[in-house]
């Protein structure tokens, strides 16, 4: 899923305390020769509020049936993104289908400005405090993607010092 992404380390769930955040629910129909065939579509976005996070899809004709296949998946599709002082790193764009996110590092007290989806996705991240813009499309499944597309494009100082072969003083002076 996340294969056009650098540095991107997956996690594996075991041992790790995740919470799920369930995004948005939708009724899907399916229309037959017999009528209507009704369904639902869950998506949800797991994280240990540590840096690590997950999202998942999960369609059912119940809703309980799709939360929980939506977990499940999300667990599957764990990450760890990269963190600095409770916010992030740098300012970053993400898009998805019609939707565009621009998530910027906050000052510390300034809390998770964001609505709806992306909120969702940075509390299970465990960003304390950032400034987001939903641009475009607002439909839940793309701004989430986009979200996640915006937070694996972040990199840490650390990474960047290694990718460039050079002190971590360096990237800050040069």
């Amino acid at each position: 899923m996340y294969q056009d992404y650098k540095n991107v380390e997956h996690v594996k769930p075991g041992g790790l305390e995740l919470k799920d955040r369930l995004v948005g629910v939708q009724r899907v129909t399916k229309v037959t020769k017999g009528g209507r065939a009704f369904g639902f579509s869950a998506i949800v976005v797991v994280g240990d509020e540590n840096g690590v996070v997950g999202q998942g899809l999960g369609k059912s004709k119940e809703v309980a049936d799709a939360i929980s296949k939506a977990v499940e998946d999300a667990k599957k599709n764990l990450v760890r993104i990269p963190l600095h002082k409770g916010s992030l790193p740098h300012e970053q764009k993400g898009k998805y289908g019609g939707a565009r996110v621009l998530l910027l590092p906050a000052a510390t007290g300034t809390g998770i400005i964001a609505g709806g989806a992306i909120r969702a996705v940075l509390e299970s991240v465990g960003v304390h405090d950032v400034l987001s813009k939903n641009q475009g499309s607002s439909n839940p499944h793309n701004v989430v993607k986009a979200t996640f597309d915006a937070l694996l494009q972040l990199r840490s100082a650390d990474t960047v010092a290694k990718q460039r072969g050079i002190s971590l003083e360096k990237v800050f002076k040069g």
